[in-house]
């Protein structure tokens, strides 16, 4: 086995899911490393240049289908599968919104993922959808915390939701909700929405952007 063939089956034996740019990155990289003395003699920008894979948006490739809010686009897409992340974020839009369009699901799905990529709360998708898990009424996705068993008895619905946790995770765009973190049914009204910017209202659902702190404000 090459030094290239090792490194791109360890890479992919980890368990992480493993994109085709990550694997062209790996392959390069080995495929270099193969032959470290030439290229200790290329110069550092020009080294720079071949060895960053320009982005799929850069080279045009489109990575997630268009008309992603098309709910028999959506339909036609084959069953989705994945791992506890996307277990979790499935669940959470089961729960949360299955009720709603293609556009309120992908929109409450944008609101968990900005959630892990914000300082303020958890860095997982697991760990965003079960913060304060364990007290009733305290936590931060109802479901998880109102005392009831979570029962997928929808299995189309669970299907779809599934779907669309898998093109969200895979990179979706998230256009909806112009970076919200929080959410609430038109049918309460929380002190927070008060204070915090709207940005969004689809379906039964309005959206929120958390201020953002400075030091004045503390």
């Amino acid at each position: 086995m090459t030094k290239t063939a090792a490194a791109v089956l360890c890479f992919v034996s980890a368990g992480t899911f493993v994109s085709a740019q990550d694997l062209t990155s790996v392959r390069l990289s080995s495929l270099l490393g193969e032959f470290s003395t030439e290229v200790q003699e290329i110069p550092s920008v020009q080294l720079a240049f071949l060895t960053t894979i320009p982005s799929p948006a850069d080279r045009d490739i489109q990575t997630v289908p268009r008309d992603l809010y098309d709910r028999e686009k959506i339909a036609a897409m084959p069953e989705a599968t994945g791992g506890s992340q996307w277990e979790c974020l499935a669940e959470a839009l089961y729960f949360e919104a299955r009720g709603e369009s293609v556009r309120g699901m992908f929109a409450v799905g944008e609101v968990i993922l900005n959630r892990v990529d914000s300082a303020r709360f958890p860095d997982t998708v697991c760990d965003v959808v079960n913060q304060g898990t364990g007290r009733r009424y305290a936590c931060q996705f109802t479901y998880t915390c109102d005392g009831h068993a979570e029962v997928i008895s929808e299995p189309r619905a669970w299907e779809r939701v599934g779907k669309i946790a898998r093109l969200l995770i895979d990179g979706a765009p998230r256009e909806l909700t112009n970076g919200a973190t929080h959410y609430h049914t038109r049918a309460v009204n929380p002190s927070w929405a008060r204070v915090f910017t709207r940005t969004a209202a689809i379906d039964s659902h309005l959206f929120y952007r958390q201020p953002v702190r400075t030091a004045s404000n503390g």
